[in-house]
């Protein structure tokens, strides 16, 4: 059953369990500091629950392990088709599901257990303060220690975060899987990191979130598999915004060698 608060915002988890990078990934167990393990799921859901002023959280997939998973620890499911292609068709999907008063529809990806509530605020406080705004979408400025580990990943040949240009005013520019800007080697220029990771978040104007699977995909979200590029191709703006961590490290569950990663930083945040 939806909740009845009024405000018009709802987050949606898409979860899929066929991941070909890592399969039943959002099943799979993250030991806190505590030394309890909680699966994926259950970690993203306990950060859309911290957000303020959201009338829903609903968990979107279509598999039958992962709505029992996510029942059992009290989460909302909403069931979508098995052909959705990406996270943001499956939210899409669940649309209908959603109650009518809800505009803006915040993706929370499933694989990103570390990242601050504060992240999704600051994209919904844009949303509601730019009603001109389509699609919005959190970026954080890398530090030295983060841009080594964006590098090792492709000198490993491993997929790992995804990085993103944007002009003056935060419209992105486009959005890659590859190290972009380019910057001959060197972590800093001009004294800053020029790289900007970007937080695999989204907030859609429910008319674009239903848009979306309408719209044709092409070359560029094909070869970089990059969901947000369908929006740049077909002339729809995404609005950048920058967002700061505060010295917390954040880093996404992309492949079975970040859970280590992942598990240190819940023990050094005291995350149960």
């Amino acid at each position: 059953m939806w909740l009845s608060d009024p405000v018009t915002v709802a987050i949606i988890i898409p979860a899929r369990y066929a991941s070909t990078r890592f399969p039943g990934k959002p099943l799979h167990p993250l030991r806190g500091a505590t030394g309890e393990a909680r699966s994926l799921i259950e970690r993203t859901w306990d950060i859309a629950r911290q957000v303020d002023g959201v009338a829903t959280v609903a968990i979107a997939t279509d598999d039958a392990r992962i709505a029992e998973a996510a029942a059992a620890f009290g989460g909302t499911v909403a069931m979508t088709s098995e052909d959705c292609e990406n996270g943001t068709v499956r939210c899409a999907d669940a649309l209908d599901q959603l109650p009518a008063d809800v505009d803006i529809i915040v993706n929370l990806q499933g694989d990103a257990p570390l990242t601050p509530p504060s992240f999704v605020t600051a994209l919904i406080d844009r949303m509601r303060s730019n009603p001109e705004l389509a699609v919005a979408t959190p970026v954080l400025r890398c530090d030295a220690f983060a841009l080594k580990g964006f590098h090792e990943d492709r000198r490993a040949g491993r997929v790992g975060a995804t990085t993103a240009v944007f002009s003056r005013t935060g419209r992105a520019l486009y959005f890659s899987k590859e190290v972009i800007p380019f910057t001959d080697g060197r972590a800093e220029v001009d004294g800053i990191v020029p790289v900007f990771h970007h937080v695999g978040v989204y907030a859609y104007r429910r008319s674009a979130l239903a848009a979306y699977p309408g719209l044709s995909s092409g070359p560029l979200e094909a070869l970089e598999g990059l969901e947000q590029l369908r929006f740049l191709e077909n002339d729809i703006p995404v609005q950048c915004v920058e967002v700061d961590a505060h010295g917390a490290l954040f880093w996404e569950l992309n492949n079975p060698e970040d859970v280590d990663r992942i598990e240190t930083v819940l023990r050094d945040r005291g995350t149960s």
